[in-house]
C-alpha cells in the first residue's frame, strides 16, 4: 500500500506536467495568433484609413467582450491561480531579501509587528499568533485567516537574507 506521502507526491507530479503541457500549448497558440495578426496588418496597409480604424475599434470591442465574459472564469481558475503564485515566487527567489526587509520595515512600525486578517501585505512571512502556523506572501496580497486553525492575528518573521 503505497504511503500518503508518496501519493500527494504523484498527484503534486501529475498537476505539475499538466500545468506545463497546458502553459507550453497555450504559448504555442498565442504566437501563432501574433504571427497571424502580423498578417492581418500587412495586409490592413493596403486598406483605407477608414477601413482600418473600424478594424481596430472592432477587434477593441472583441477583446473587451472576451474579457468581460471569461473574468469570472479567470478568477477562479487553478491553473492561472498556480501559473501567477509560481511567476511571484521566482521573483521572490531573484529578489534582494535585504531590501525586501528594508522596503517592510515601515509597515511593520505602522502595525506595531502584528497584522489582522484584511491588513495589506508587501511581502512576508506570517506567523499565526495562535498556532504558530507560517505562512509566505510572496507578492502584495490581503492578509487572509489561518488556514490551520483559522484565527486572525499574525506576526511578520523576517525573511532569511
Amino acid at each position: 500500500m503505497k504511503s500518503k506521502n508518496s501519493v500527494f507526491q504523484e498527484l503534486y507530479q501529475a498537476l505539475v506536467l499538466w500545468a506545463e503541457d497546458v502553459n507550453q500549448h497555450e504559448i504555442t497558440d498565442i504566437v501563432n495568433k501574433v504571427e497571424q495578426s502580423k498578417l492581418y496588418l500587412q495586409a490592413a496597409e493596403k486598406l483605407p484609413e477608414d477601413k482600418v480604424k473600424q478594424f481596430v475599434d472592432n477587434l477593441r470591442f472583441d477583446i473587451k467582450e472576451f474579457i468581460i465574459q471569461n473574468e469570472a472564469q479567470a478568477k477562479h481558475s487553478l491553473y492561472l491561480g498556480l501559473l501567477n503564485e509560481s511567476f511571484w515566487k521566482n521573483m521572490q527567489a531573484i529578489t534582494d531579501k535585504s531590501q525586501v526587509e528594508w522596503s517592510e520595515l515601515d509597515e511593520d512600525f505602522k502595525h506595531h509587528g502584528i497584522y489582522k486578517t484584511g491588513d495589506f501585505i508587501g511581502f512576508g512571512l506570517l506567523e499565526c499568533q495562535h498556532c504558530q502556523e507560517k505562512v509566505t506572501y510572496s507578492h502584495a496580497a490581503d492578509v487572509v485567516d489561518c488556514f490551520t486553525c483559522g484565527a486572525s492575528s499574525f506576526i511578520r518573521l523576517p525573511f532569511a537574507p
